[in-house]
């Protein structure tokens, strides 16, 4: 590849990454705007004193993140201030598990909460220089992401009911068909990543898939049903969670084969 050819594939790969962290940054903001608005635990579960403040206060901190990832000065602190929420929205589920570890759901929503603390963790790594040790952690939130999309094929699977529903009736052959391709889609990309075997091929393709999900289901529910907070939460979060898949791309696209074996281990 000549010097030239190689200087156009780096611009284009920039802009790629760029994608993923802009709709990373922008769902983030949109939560804490949603959250505020709706006054509502979105993604979270707060069970002590305090819930109005805990919604305020980490509604605008997800609204800030959410603004820093979107420009590139600030990329590195906005995925710093989205990690430490989202680290926080993981704790609080935590007590469902103690009460009922037997309901696969409690453990189903902390893996939702640490697919944004990877992808935060992941954010800061592309936006800022690493060390070794560093890079070690950037790779390792590529391998939890990975273990976090087996479990969303672990839920599509529990909760095969709501997920066929939730197809829209026009999209052929039919709605169990796409229930259960896309269940097995996030179990062989979840599993891809955290093996570090086509990795990269995965979270393209799982990005895509993503973003095809907020488009031709959740976007036509949120607009059906505004009024549901649930309907936000769940849309925005699968947005959320397609850029996390496109910012890890870019991250594996930039490793070096000697880095790409250190991942898989060897």
């Amino acid at each position: 590849m000549s010097q030239g050819e190689t200087s156009s594939h780096s611009r284009r790969t920039l802009r790629f990454g760029a994608m993923g962290r802009y709709v990373f940054g922008a769902a983030a903001l949109l939560l804490g705007v949603a959250g505020l608005v709706l006054h509502d635990q979105l993604i979270s579960n707060w069970q002590l004193p305090g819930i109005a403040a805990f919604i305020v206060v980490t509604s605008v901190a997800q609204t800030i993140g959410g603004a820093a990832m979107l420009l590139p000065k600030t990329a590195g602190l906005g995925a710093g201030i989205l990690g430490i929420v989202y680290l926080v929205f993981s704790l609080t589920f935590v007590p469902g598990i103690v009460a009922r570890p037997e309901v696969y759901a409690s453990w189903g929503n902390v893996f939702y909460q640490l697919a944004l603390v990877a992808g935060a963790i992941v954010a800061y790594g592309s936006a800022s220089p690493s060390t070794a040790h560093a890079a070690r952690l950037y790779r390792g939130a590529v391998v939890l992401f990975g273990l976090c999309n087996i479990s969303f094929a672990i839920e599509q699977v529990e909760f095969l009911a709501r997920t066929v529903s939730l197809v829209p009736g026009w999209i052929p052959p039919n709605a169990m068909f796409w229930a259960i391709a896309t269940a097995i889609a996030f179990a062989l990309a979840g599993l891809a990543l955290a093996v570090g075997w086509k990795s990269l091929l995965a979270s393209r393709l799982l990005a895509s898939m993503l973003v095809l999900f907020g488009v031709a289901v959740w976007i036509p529910i949120v607009i059906a049903d505004p009024r549901t907070s649930s309907n936000w939460s769940e849309g925005i979060e699968t947005f959320a969670i397609a850029g996390i898949a496109w910012i890890v791309a870019d991250f594996l696209g930039r490793e070096s084969p000697a880095r790409e074996a250190a991942l898989r281990g060897g």
